[in-house]
């Protein structure tokens, strides 16, 4: 084990001197560039904006691009996409050696370029729309398509229904319904219009809720969505029918012989100018890399990779900077044809696993953690906002299975706040309704208690005004101690034990170690957002006593964090006991991350690091693989070897063309979280706090890899240094 090197401590004075020396440069970002065609949807290139992704790609010769938008959920609580567009140029511009794609990070938009056509390609940023502007040397024929595998129902198996709520639990009538498609001489309407009856209907009866059925929000009944394309010049020629890929298709073509023009995609009805569209959208994108960034002249090809893939998944994640739903971790807004995933999965290109509504919650928080240091904490809404529209459903389900307070957030979310029908399990009379007979999420609740203190940290990060999440962080908190009070009254008289403490049991240690008593991860969850909130109480509110008062008074009512020895060293327990463990996550190191109990500049930092190489379940379950968090413990805890090592995994090129495009892991491809926690990772190489704001430069960087860096610390600060040679030279 190679001891952690001296670290540089950056005081708050020389933060605002070297921001006001080095802010006048303008970063700009590399373009990402092929300069061969793709063999398929799996080697696409993502594009995007304000709530819109785009799978791009050359084919054949034609340019094919997905268009996704954030919040298209089906009856079933599919993640629809609207379709797929099809461009043909008849001179076959493509074809030659002069070919070249283009990812325009600066511009956030795609150029395909070849045979003297130029193609253009963006999402609008302040508008649900796309633009396709396209070039050529001279007038000739281009055929555009609509292509729609939804052109008619589509019955859904059992084994597809994974991209759904359903599951494992689908009705023998379930279907993906088929959209309303209207083609007119220069424009084509596309719709899907949800029943009124849906999965959201399904799971109220399955959960025992439909006494208080007007009590919870139903994001998806009668929900309509779609759009309009504009093609000027072009005109409708008929429809043909085809497959790709694995799935058939019907297709609404359109014949242009113009030499230029524009087509706009609308998906909410409203498309600006394109030329407006695209100066606007240029300055946002230009402005969201100066915000942050990571850059390095290395020849060590792990850190030019790790660099450039945090880049480019930054870029994804600014691909859904306003949607109305967060970026889903399961492929966001990039999933591609399925049987490029899974050659198991020959399904349409709606289909991901882990399904479409469902949050779930251990690694949705991977996505969003890393926007505090990246400067992007107006990314965070989408998600912060989506907890927030769910909790008078939290909120019910507590009153209504258990009649105390406080909201109940499940691990498996559904968007319209109740626990996945499926995975709540099947329960009997005298069964506890609350409770998800699920094996690995029974009492699994404290995950909510991490997009608290994402709330609290952006006050604290970027100055955002919290003041409509604190219902959320109290009422969060509040279940935890009613709840575990009215489980202690249910067993025997006492609602604490001998020491006035709260009795966590049963309670679960992430979904690894089940039926806990006092578990390590929910202990320092209250811990770490009681403080931080009765802190942010005392600063930013004056008509805050009593909520101070109580979130004080819950600290005195918490346990601590226990411990155990391992070949005679202190170690965090994952809980002072537990039935079993049947996962392969390492609750006993959350107290590390996203707590930051244990770290560097903290006090217990050798019992963090004791547990990181001796506890036996920690060292078996190690990997960089999918959600895991080894990378960003080893950086936390200044272990420069092992974050060097397992961040240069985590941030790898992936299987596909693509390289943030990552393998599905243990969810689905490509993986959003494995990118976040990579991000994380990173940053916490470079830059930690201590608790006193004190900054931390180079914590866990290998002194040969060469590096600057502009990431955002607490209280407004604005942080650019740079290694190099082993000296922090700026």
């Amino acid at each position: 084990m190679r001891e952690c090197p001296k670290k540089t401590i950056l005081t708050m004075m020389f933060v605002a001197v070297a921001a006001t020396m080095w802010g006048a440069t303008d970063y700009v970002p590399e373009n990402y560039v092929w300069t061969s065609q793709s063999s398929n949807s799996s080697e696409s290139m993502p594009c995007g904006g304000h709530d819109v992704g785009m799978n791009v790609w050359v084919e054949g010769g034609d340019v094919l691009f997905y268009i996704s938008q954030s919040g298209w959920f089906d009856e079933n609580n599919t993640l629809l996409k609207a379709g797929r567009w099809h461009l043909h140029f008849d001179s076959m511009p493509f074809e030659g050696s002069d070919f070249r794609q283009v990812l325009c990070l600066d511009e956030g938009c795609i150029y395909i370029i070849g045979g003297g056509v130029r193609v253009r390609l963006w999402a609008d940023v302040e508008t649900s729309a796309v633009f396709v502007r396209y070039e050529q040397p001279k007038a000739g024929g281009i055929t555009l398509s609509y292509e729609s595998w939804r052109h008619q129902d589509r019955p859904l198996t059992k084994a597809e229904c994974q991209q759904s709520s359903y599951k494992w639990v689908v009705p023998a009538d379930a279907v993906t319904r088929a959209d309303s498609i209207a083609a007119h001489d220069e424009t084509l309407g596309f719709f899907h219009i949800n029943r009124a009856q849906t999965v959201f209907d399904f799971t109220l009866a399955r959960e025992n809720m439909q006494a208080v059925a007007d009590g919870v929000w139903n994001p998806i009944g009668s929900l309509r969505m779609g759009g309009m394309m504009t093609a000027r010049g072009f005109r409708f020629s008929g429809t043909s029918e085809g497959t790709y890929a694995s799935t058939d298709f019907k297709a609404w073509n359109y014949k242009s012989q113009r030499k230029k023009g524009d087509v706009v995609i609308s998906l909410n009805g409203i498309s600006p100018a394109p030329e407006v569209s695209m100066k606007r959208s240029i300055r946002w994108w230009h402005q969201y890399w100066q915000r942050s960034w990571i850059t390095t002249d290395s020849k060590d090809g792990r850190v030019q990779a790790m660099v450039r893939n945090y880049e480019l998944m930054r870029y994804l994640l600014g691909c859904n900077a306003y949607g109305q739903w967060p970026s889903k971790f399961n492929g966001g807004l990039f999933t591609f044809d399925p049987v490029f995933a899974d050659e198991k999965a020959p399904f349409t290109p709606d289909y991901r696993k882990w399904g479409g509504g469902t949050m779930t919650a251990q690694n949705q928080r991977l996505v969003y953690w890393p926007m505090l240091k990246s400067g992007d904490c107006d990314l965070m809404r989408s998600q912060l906002d989506t907890y927030l529209r769910l909790l008078p459903a939290a909120e019910l389900w507590t009153k209504h299975h258990w009649g105390h307070g406080g909201a109940c957030f499940s691990e498996q979310l559904e968007n319209f706040g109740l626990p996945n029908p499926a995975e709540y399990g099947k329960h009997k009379e005298g069964d506890d309704w609350g409770v998800e007979r699920n094996a690995w999420l029974e009492y699994e609740w404290d995950t909510a208690l991490e997009f608290c203190m994402m709330a609290l940290m952006a006050h604290r990060y970027g100055g955002m005004d919290i003041g409509k999440y604190e219902p959320l962080v109290e009422s969060c908190l509040r279940f935890f101690d009613e709840h575990y009070q009215y489980l202690a009254r249910q067993r025997g008289v006492k609602p604490l034990d001998g020491d006035g403490r709260l009795i966590l049991f049963p309670g679960s240690g992430c979904e690894t170690y089940k039926q806990t008593y006092n578990s390590a991860s929910t202990i320092a969850a209250l811990r770490t957002v009681s403080a931080a909130y009765a802190q942010y109480l005392a600063s930013a509110k004056t008509d805050g006593a009593l909520q101070e008062c109580y979130a004080d008074s819950l600290l005195k009512r918490l346990p601590d964090i226990p411990l155990r020895t391992i070949q005679g060293d202190t170690c965090i327990a994952p809980a002072v006991v537990w039935a079993r463990i049947q996962n392969v996550e390492t609750p006993q190191l959350y107290p590390v991350f996203p707590w930051r109990v244990y770290g560097l500049g903290r006090n217990g930092l050798e019992i963090a690091r004791n547990t990181y190489w001796k506890d036996g379940h920690a060292l078996e379950v190690r990997s960089s693989k999918g959600w895991k968090q080894d990378n960003i413990w080893a950086a936390c805890l200044g272990l420069t070897d092992e974050a060097r090592r397992l961040n240069a995994e985590k941030l790898a090129d992936g299987p596909y063309r693509f390289p943030a495009f990552w393998d599905p892991g243990f969810d689905w491809a490509p993986d959003l979280n494995r990118g976040g926690s990579g991000m994380i990772g990173l940053q916490e190489m470079l830059l930690q706090e201590q608790p006193d704001g004190e900054l931390l430069l180079f914590p866990a960087w290998p002194k040969e890899w060469n590096v600057r860096f502009r990431l955002r610390a607490t209280n407004g600060r604005v942080v650019e240094a740079e290694m190099r040679e082993g000296r922090v030279v700026n």
